[in-house]
Formats: structure tokens, sequence, C-alpha cells
């Protein structure tokens, strides 16, 4: 996530490697459920119509995790055409594990979103600042693990978040959660 090519050699590109860093998910979870639980609560506030907290949070999981994997299996389809599915491994395997750890980056700002819920300004300001860290830091990531320049790399992670942003508003939509600030 520095932009640095040999932090992949770090990473276990074998065929193993590619599905154990699906597991990133995992230790994932843990930060993600601090956030589902702050937004399930202002749902629950906004709407009688869901069947309660614990509906919203798995509509919530199911949506980050639909967020998470349907990008990459997007990616999958189009990568060979446009001339990386060389680098399909590379990038994966180096988003799972990235993805883990932006998901605990953001961990502040959904725990100040429970514990002073009065302080949006506040929250939203902190979520807006490790948003725009997490691109820049994503970016990084992308371009090292294509390796094909900036160009491309720029136009994968471009390509990457319409989709990623696509997916998730969809996965929202058919789940039926609204959040409203």
């Amino acid at each position: 996530m520095l932009g640095k090519a040999d932090g992949l050699r770090q990473l276990d590109l074998s065929a193993d490697g590619f599905w154990n860093s699906f597991f990133a998910i995992l230790i994932a979870v843990p930060a993600l459920i601090v956030g589902w639980v702050g937004v399930s609560d202002e749902l629950t506030l906004q709407s009688a119509a869901f069947a309660g907290r614990f509906g919203i949070v798995v509509r919530l999981a199911l949506v980050d995790i639909g967020a998470w994997v349907l990008p990459l299996i997007v990616f999958a389809l189009v990568a060979r055409r446009v001339g990386i599915g060389d680098r399909f491994v590379h990038y994966v395997v180096a988003s799972n594990w990235a993805s883990a750890i932006i998901a605990w980056l953001m961990l502040p700002a959904a725990l100040l979103r429970m514990v002073m819920p009065a302080a949006q300004s506040a929250t939203s300001m902190l979520s807006l600042a490790l948003f725009v860290l997490s691109m820049v830091l994503s970016w990084r990531m992308t371009n090292a693990a294509i390796g094909k320049g900036p160009a491309v790399g720029s136009a994968v992670f471009a390509g990457m978040f319409l989709v990623s942003l696509l997916v998730l508003f969809s996965l929202q939509a058919m789940f039926g959660i609204s959040v409203q600030n």
C-alpha cells in the first residue's frame, strides 16, 4: 500500500495463497461489525419496517461482503480481455489483504459514530479523512499489484472503484438499506 512492488514478494501468490487471501474477510469482520452495529442503530431509529437490529446487521454484512467479492468476480471476467490477466492473482491477493487493513483503518470513525452519535460533524470529517487516506493507499496498492505503469494502474483503480460503487448501491437497494445523514 506504500506503492512498492517489493511488498508483493511478501504475499503468497500461489493458487493456495489466492484462496487463502479471502480469509482477510474474516480478519476484517470484527472491525466491520462495529460499523454495522452503528449503522443499524441509525436505521432502527429511522424506520420500523425492518424486522429488527439483527436483521439489519445481517443485511449490512451481506452488502459489505458482496461489495468486497463481486467486483473481484467482474475483474476476473475482464482482466484477460484488457491485457492484465497475468496480474489478476497479484491484484486479488493484494486487494484482499489491503481491504482488511482498510476495514481496521476505518474503525475509529465507526467507534466515534457509536460512542458519540451527537458528534455527527466530527464523525463525518473523520470518516472523510480516513476515506481519502484509504483511496490513496488503494490506488498505490493497485499500481504496485498491476505493475504496468500508473496509467494502467489508475484505469484499473477507477474501474474497480466504479464497479464497487455500483455493486454497493445495487445491494443496498436490493436489501432495502437507505443510510441517510
